[in-house]
């Protein structure tokens, strides 16, 4: 009996451990941002996403890394201490067709195993249609 009330105890006591450290949680659910449907002409590419270090001690951003040179991360390499919030911000060049593209974060935070935490952007960019002037436009006469 006196095993097993000390085995509960030491379970009980590392997972307390285990709840120490930087945490990193996102304002966007699942860690990713919906372009939706953007005209490249009418669009920078450029979107944040706000965390909050809801650990007890500082959160440490050391890398940034996105699947292809199309998307660049930026950050602040400043720790973000205990109840702050920061922001990384991701420019995506804005090539027509669908966006599909995961960051990858190297961090010290204790809730994503080793540290690694991904986020995403998704959406689809259009090129919006020209209209040339010299163009004869139809008419409801021409469509009788």
């Amino acid at each position: 009996m006196k095993k097993l009330a000390l085995l509960a105890l030491l379970t009980i006591g590392f997972s307390g451990l285990a709840q120490t450290g930087a945490k990193i949680e996102f304002k966007q659910q699942d860690n990713t941002i919906d372009y939706g449907t953007v005209s490249k002409d009418m669009d920078s590419g450029l979107r944040t996403f706000e965390f909050t270090n809801t650990g007890d001690a500082p959160l440490i951003i050391t890398d940034a890394k996105s699947t292809c040179g199309c998307t660049v991360p930026s950050f602040s390499r400043e720790p973000i201490l205990p109840g702050k919030t920061g922001k990384i911000d991701v420019k995506y060049n804005m090539n027509p067709g669908t966006i599909r593209k995961t960051i990858t974060l190297e961090t010290n935070a204790t809730n994503y195993a080793e540290g690694t935490v991904a986020i995403k952007i998704k959406g689809e960019v259009v090129v919006k249609k020209e209209v040339n002037p010299l163009e004869k436009k139809k008419s409801i006469l021409d469509q009788e």
